[in-house]
């Protein structure tokens, strides 16, 4: 791997989004938002009137999916077949009741490695997700896994107005068999879960200096 890659990976309502928004911000590279990517494919699944759990024709969909991407104000956008999702439809209840279960199917995350993976071709990436550190640029020696007690996370979900069990959840990505999460070998653990924004961007700009990127 030649272009840096900073991979921050950790469960639901963790704040990595937050972090690594931030920090993509203060050191000018690009941010990308993995999830965001499951979860258009989740919405697709769920327009085409497909049930979650039918990895058959969840498979049988996928290649008739088309993704492009481009850099758009410093931040990663995704189109799938040629449409900009908003926020609410990436984050509907059915959407996050879903995800996690569209994220299990082999065809999906091999198709969703690719794609992140060539996105090194835009530049440096501040990239967040669930396996970035482990699965997706496990060479990285820029790896952080930022985590909070489920009590935290499930209240900063609900304080977002999005209704996510962060527990079940927790447990459909910890224990997939393809890509689990988990924390990456060599990474920075972090937990959020009584610090503020500005805290846990702290202290991993203060790694990141170390590890020789300047902010």
């Amino acid at each position: 791997m030649t272009t840096p890659v900073i991979a921050i990976d950790g469960p639901a309502a963790s704040g990595k989004s937050s972090v690594a928004k931030r920090v993509a911000g203060q050191l000018g590279w690009v941010y990308v938002n993995t999830g965001n990517m499951f979860r258009m494919i989740t919405w697709a699944v769920l327009q085409a009137g497909i049930d979650a759990q039918d990895a058959a024709a969840i498979t049988a969909l996928e290649p008739s999916l088309r993704l492009s991407f481009e850099v758009c104000d410093g931040q990663m956008t995704a189109r799938i077949n040629d449409r900009l999702l908003t926020d609410a439809e990436l984050n509907s209840p059915g959407v996050n009741a879903a995800v996690s279960l569209v994220a299990q199917i082999p065809t999906v995350r091999a198709r969703l490695v690719s794609e992140q993976r060539a996105l090194v071709t835009h530049g440096s990436l501040v990239m967040e997700g669930r396996d970035i550190g482990s699965v997706i640029f496990p060479d990285t020696p820029h790896k952080f896994y930022i985590d909070a007690s489920e009590e935290v996370r499930a209240r900063r979900r609900a304080s977002q107005g999005l209704s996510d069990a962060v527990g079940l959840r927790d447990k459909l990505d910890s224990t997939r068999k393809n890509a689990p999460l988990v924390v990456p070998q060599g990474a920075l653990l972090i937990d959020s879960s009584e610090l503020t924004l500005d805290q846990v961007v702290s202290h991993v700009i203060a790694a990141l200096r170390q590890q020789g990127i300047p902010s």
